[in-house]
């Protein structure tokens, strides 16, 4: 299958969430909930490197399939990163949904992933450590459980948008795992050198 490819997006001092579901919990980084065009869309802010962020799974912009959906068996889909640049000692990524009825919801956090990492195979484990993934840790969801939960809008609600965030990190986060939203931003803060994101939709009828 043809897949696009999603380049990497300085931060400077800023930040951003990913995609989600139904409004189970109010979720949120202090920022907007909701993408901007320059948010959901392939830029290029930081002209030294461009890191790929994929997915096999599906393309940029396309519907999840429901495999990784509530509507399926609800596991994580592979991803696939490329040519991060040598000052990244760590990777995190964030799904989220920001057109949750009760604003941003989580749906996966990930960190202290490998700056070598180039696959996350499909089906991660819903551990708060990842052996197979070098102890990468995983946080608590919007549905209040650890590791990745699936698109579940709320039915008849149309097609939600959903982010998929690999942040670039100087560093690895002393962050214990099972850590909500809002710690996982709070300690990347001051350590993110960019971000590459690519989205996908999915509803409930």
């Amino acid at each position: 299958m043809l897949r696009r490819r999603t380049f990497l997006v300085g931060l400077g001092g800023g930040g951003v969430a990913l995609a989600g579901c139904a409004g189970v919990r109010r979720d949120g980084d202090g920022r907007s909930d909701r993408p901007t065009e320059t948010e959901s869309t392939r830029t290029t802010e930081r002209s030294d490197t461009m890191t790929e962020f994929t997915t096999p799974a599906f393309e940029d912009g396309a519907s999840v399939p429901t495999e990784f959906t509530c509507s399926g068996k609800d596991v994580s889909p592979p991803l696939e990163i490329g040519s991060v640049p040598d000052d990244a000692n760590s990777l995190a990524v964030v799904v989220d949904d920001p057109d949750a009825p009760s604003g941003t919801f989580t749906h996966w956090l990930l960190w202290n992933l490998p700056p070598g990492t180039t696959t996350v195979p499909k089906n991660v484990p819903r551990r708060r450590t990842v052996g197979s993934l070098d102890g990468a840790r995983q946080g608590t969801n919007g549905f209040g459980e650890i590791g990745y939960r699936g698109p579940c809008p709320p039915t008849g609600d149309g097609p939600h948008t959903y982010r998929f965030t690999l942040y670039l990190l100087g560093r690895e986060l002393q962050l214990d795992a099972g850590a909500e939203r809002d710690a996982l931003f709070s300690a990347m803060d001051g350590n993110r050198l960019g971000r590459a994101r690519f989205t996908a939709t999915f509803g409930r009828s």
